[in-house]
């Protein structure tokens, strides 16, 4: 936060650098359930009944592949972080960070608060892009912020206190001049 002289606070201040984040803790069960199937590959593997053939190579393969696609693909959507400062937008998913995002502010004509979000909505959980909605970043259901990016294109991302940083995020924006070019 601004450090205000005597204790007073700026009737609308905004912090140097906003950041919130969304968790989803379901996506820990799946992420268990991706766990179980790379066990049972790597068991069939090791002491299997079947000693050779295709149809053990099959399994084996399978169950690593797929646990390690559910594991690694609900890991990345556990949680998102988003973070405003006064030239860009971040956002970063799981525990790594990536997928990430990060959109100039200048790029950004506006924010609106959305109170539901719901994955439904979007297909699912995680990274999603639908033709008529834009691209959104949906770890959970809940309240979201939808930015209106100036070429049209729409960015939601779900985030607790997500009226906060729409108000931070129209605080920082410029308004574009008519006649000016694109960034």
């Amino acid at each position: 936060m601004r450090d205000h002289p005597h204790g007073e606070s700026a009737p609308h201040s905004h912090p140097d650098v906003w950041t919130g984040r969304a968790t989803n803790r379901v996506q820990w069960l799946l992420a268990l359930a991706g766990a179980a199937c790379m066990a049972l590959g790597i068991e069939l593997a090791v002491d299997s009944a079947w000693r050779s053939g295709a149809a053990l190579v099959m399994a084996v393969v399978g169950c690593i592949a797929a646990g390690l696609l559910v594991l690694f693909g609900t890991l990345a959507f556990v949680h998102v972080a988003l973070r405003v400062d006064d030239e860009h937008l971040e956002v970063r998913c799981g525990h790594i960070g990536l997928p990430r995002r990060r959109i100039p502010l200048s790029h950004v004509a506006g924010a609106t608060y959305l109170p539901h979000v719901t994955p439904r909505h979007w297909g699912g959980w995680g990274y999603r892009w639908r033709p008529e909605k834009g691209t959104a970043v949906v770890v959970r259901r809940g309240e979201g912020v939808v930015l209106e990016l100036w070429d049209g294109h729409t960015f939601t991302v779900t985030v607790d206190d997500a009226e906060a940083a729409v108000q931070v995020i129209k605080a920082r924006l410029r308004p574009k001049k008519p006649g000016a070019p694109a960034h």
